[in-house]
């Protein structure tokens, strides 16, 4: 099974095929055999996605699943903890921006 992915345009978000449009949620993939080449020339022309690629997966009960692990942590979503984030600037410690 092939899938189609790539980012959105104007948030950056993980995007995947839907045979229709694209869906951030891996779930709603289709494979896309060997039509994907067309479709990646196709979306990327119209700038409907950012960077699209071909990626192996295989079909699952639960829909598809990537072949790599790095797809498959790309499948499921952003993985930055809130808690961690950066703090902003303390005017009371000295902070400044030039």
């Amino acid at each position: 099974m092939r899938l189609l992915t790539g980012n959105d345009l104007p948030t950056g978000d993980v995007v995947w095929w839907t045979g229709t449009g694209w869906s951030r949620h891996v779930e709603d993939a289709i494979d896309v055999g060997t039509e994907g080449e067309g479709i990646l020339r196709t979306e990327e022309g119209a700038r409907r996605v950012n960077v699209p690629y071909l990626i192996d997966a295989v079909a699952t009960a639960d829909g598809p699943r990537p072949a790599h692990i790095k797809d498959r942590i790309r499948a499921l979503g952003p993985t930055v903890r809130p808690d961690l984030t950066l703090k902003p600037a303390d005017p009371a410690a000295g902070s400044w921006v030039i």
